[in-house]
């Protein structure tokens, strides 16, 4: 076995939490069960890695099973890695049906095509979900396995969700890749990103929806104390106010958490209103400006802003759209209406 594949193997099993490191090995499937009995799994993580590659060394592992591992690791710890949401499309509204061997072949040709020295490795979930690990060389250099790109593709839907390596230069060749193999003709990115790829996938899925009904909110606990001796009529004021403010925000962001997005952007094409008189503008050009919004979860942070008196209820429509206007992407960029301001 090589020792550059022997030293990944190394670093992959170093990675993974002792207590799941048999799990993630029974997982993988290249080990048989009588090898895996070998190993003593309460002993330091580094002699367990060690001794994982001894016996993968026995079964002359090579860099796609490696890969293999790293894709099972990525898999189940997703959240460690940022994620970008790419939409296709096609020429026409046509279904057609999909072939898994014929997507494999046309993306590895699309992109060895272009570049000889990569690694591509494929592995399919229950969920109808590809996972792609992809790891770039250059013309004269071998893959670098450590910054791979990662692609999550669910078949017969536009969407692709992408984990790009440090080489952003080799994302286009990705993007070429997936339209070619899919039989679309267009990508772009969403330009929405989280390090939840599930919450993501709730977005553009419609999973997730927010609710736009009438709410009879229950009070909330502690909303009912009154103050000794209070004025009765200020509390009923401050309760309504509240109660107010809630089924406001139920109705813009719903009764359930939200999906755990990161960033969101849009852009902002509108006019200027200023009187005549003063002629401030010769020209009625709109104003456009590009909005950028990041947050460790930036849905929930949306929605707390009127119950905290950051914000006025009900919340501005630009803001509370941001899951429904993601997923017309393509129809917004189109007819150019992206999130134009009142």
């Amino acid at each position: 076995m090589d020792e550059t594949v022997a030293e990944y193997i190394r670093r992959t099993v170093l990675k993974m939490p002792r207590d799941e490191i048999k799990m993630m090995l029974q997982k993988w499937g290249f080990l048989s069960e009588a090898q895996l009995q070998t190993l003593n799994f309460h002993q330091q993580k580094d002699n367990i890695s060690q001794e994982v590659v001894q016996l993968c060394e026995e079964n002359s592992a090579g860099i796609k099973q490696a890969a293999a591992l790293d894709i099972i690791y990525n898999h189940i710890y997703q959240n460690k890695r940022m994620w970008s949401v790419y939409q296709m499309k096609k020429s026409g509204e046509e279904e057609e049906y999909f072939d898994i061997a014929d997507f494999k072949k046309k993306f590895k040709g699309r992109i060895r095509s272009a570049l000889k020295n990569v690694t591509i490795t494929f592995k399919e979930y229950e969920d109808n979900a590809i996972w792609i690990r992809v790891a770039w060389g250059t013309p004269h250099k071998k893959p670098n396995q450590y910054k791979p790109s990662y692609v999550v593709y669910h078949s017969q839907t536009p969407y692709v969700f992408i984990s790009a390596s440090v080489l952003k230069s080799n994302l286009p060749l990705l993007c070429q890749a997936l339209i070619v193999a899919s039989n679309y003709r267009d990508i772009r990115e969403m330009e929405l990103r989280s390090h939840s790829l599930n919450s993501l996938k709730d977005i553009v899925f419609k999973r997730y929806s927010q609710n736009f009904q009438t709410y009879s909110p229950k009070p909330v606990q502690g909303w009912n104390v009154e103050p000794e001796n209070a004025d009765r009529r200020i509390v009923h004021e401050n309760r309504s106010a509240k109660e107010r403010i809630h089924r406001l925000n139920q109705e813009s962001f719903g009764c359930g958490p939200q999906p755990k997005l990161e960033f969101a952007q849009y852009r902002l094409d509108t006019m200027f209103k200023s009187d005549p008189k003063m002629d401030v503008l010769d020209k009625k050009e709109p104003f456009r400006c590009l909005v950028k919004f990041s947050s460790p979860h930036l849905l929930e942070s949306l929605k707390s802003l009127t119950p905290l008196g950051m914000a006025d209820a009900p919340l501005s429509p630009l803001l509370t759209c941001i899951t429904h206007k993601a997923r017309n992407y393509f129809k917004i960029r189109e007819k150019k209406e992206s999130f134009v301001s009142p």
